[in-house]
């Protein structure tokens, strides 16, 4: 039941699935298939909050394991007895849970008059198996997450495999485009809390920004993130860095999980601009957006880093779309280079943007604070970050005839 890799529509799906409060599950399986399944989706970002165990007997354990130990927030049974038979198991249960438990019970009777007995007799859900990771989870997330008017906020995260490599410029031209060209409010948060540029980037000086919503976590709620944001354009926002080093900014592992949950209840699209650092709270960052982008450079170093921080995301984000790459610089004169078809072939992906060294273009637009479609809207440069902007938040990318070897690669993809 469980499946090395999800196939695109449940990766879109999973994009919507709103993360697990943090609750106690308990799950009681039948069949060794639903036990990996179980376990598996207990790994994915979306039930990191949350506290799975995994037995094997079924209903008939369940009853036995809760006669002396009280229930946790959520039983999932497995059970393919009868209908009769499932009904009296699921009364013996009732006998012993706690009130405000939901139980979830999996079988394989697709029998919509079985459904609605469960149902008016308190069971939370019925999952007709076999079913994925992703629609078990998004069955669990339904039940504490019911209003989903409101669609979640898409988080791209961006990182660089190592200094000096423009991450922070690819993530800005980016959130400009997805804004401008998607006409969609967007937020850039500068987690470089001593070196970032974010203001600089765009011109702006705020007096207030992301280290008072980080290191205020009494005070966080979104009126003061709201205050905090200083407005670059009509949909463009940032959380700027406060850019000194007058302390230490060492960050716990869940440091920003609150500031994050705030901005994608209020935000279509979250930007995170990453310092080149590897801890606990940047890997966390990277496996839990949306969208993770590691950008690099064509050289050894680069390739080395970039391919090490790949396959350590792919292996954690195993139900989302694989992390991407952006081969930035490309181009410089004298400098012996990896071309982008063996980088791509040594890191096993293909770039999602490869853009050409233009010291001119983006030294201008750095000291200028402009972004690259400021100074040359319509150039090719300009549309590589347009084309990525499309990518990473699913809207798939404008075919253009291009020519020459900075070509991006235009794939559409969905997620």
């Amino acid at each position: 039941m469980a499946s090395e890799s999800l196939d695109p529509s449940a990766q879109s799906q999973g994009a919507s699935i709103a993360p697990m409060p943090r609750v106690s599950l308990q799950a009681f399986c039948e069949t060794p298939d639903l036990a990996a399944l179980i376990n598996e989706a207990a790994g994915d970002r979306r039930m990191e909050k949350a506290h799975v165990k995994v037995n094997m007997g079924g209903a008939n354990a369940a009853v036995e394991a809760y006669r002396t130990s009280p229930t946790p927030n959520i039983i999932v049974i497995e059970s393919n007895a009868q209908r009769g038979e499932l009904v009296g198991q699921l009364e013996a249960l009732a006998e012993f849970c706690d009130s405000g438990t939901k139980v979830v019970v999996a079988g394989r009777q697709n029998d919509i008059t079985l459904y609605r007995e469960l149902i008016s007799r308190g069971v939370s859900d019925y999952l007709v198996e076999p079913f994925g990771v992703m629609e078990f989870i998004s069955a669990l997330s339904a039940l504490y997450n019911h209003d989903l008017s409101a669609p979640l906020g898409r988080v791209i995260a961006v990182a660089g495999c190592k200094g000096g490599v423009g991450a922070s410029c690819v993530a800005h031209n980016m959130a400009w485009s997805i804004a401008r060209d998607l006409d969609t409010a967007t937020v850039v948060a500068d987690l470089d809390l001593a070196f970032g540029t974010t203001g600089l980037d765009f011109n702006q000086d705020p007096p207030q920004g992301i280290a008072e919503a980080i290191f205020s976590p009494e005070r966080l709620d979104s009126n003061l993130v709201d205050r905090l944001l200083s407005k670059c354009s009509e949909k463009l926002s940032i959380l700027a860095a406060p850019a000194t080093v007058e302390r230490g900014y060492d960050l716990s592992e869940n440091a920003l999980d609150a500031l994050v949950e705030i901005l994608r209840a209020t935000t279509p699209y979250i930007v995170l601009d990453l310092p080149h650092v590897w801890t606990a709270w940047s890997r966390r960052l990277l496996v839990s957006a949306d969208e993770a982008i590691i950008v690099a450079s064509p050289e050894l170093a680069s390739l080395r880093n970039a391919k090490s921080m790949l396959d350590n995301l792919r292996a954690a984000r195993r139900n989302d779309p694989p992390p991407r790459f952006v081969l930035n610089g490309v181009g410089l004169p004298k400098r012996p280079e990896i071309s982008p078809a063996d980088f791509a072939k040594a890191v096993e992906g293909e770039p999602a943007a490869v853009v050409p060294f233009d010291a001119k273009l983006f030294g201008t637009a750095s000291n200028n604070g402009q972004m690259i479609a400021e100074m040359e809207d319509g150039a090719k440069t300009a549309e590589l970050f347009s084309d990525l902007a499309r990518v990473v938040t699913g809207r798939g990318v404008i075919k253009r005839e291009r020519k020459g070897f900075f070509s991006p690669i235009l794939a559409v993809f969905k997620g």
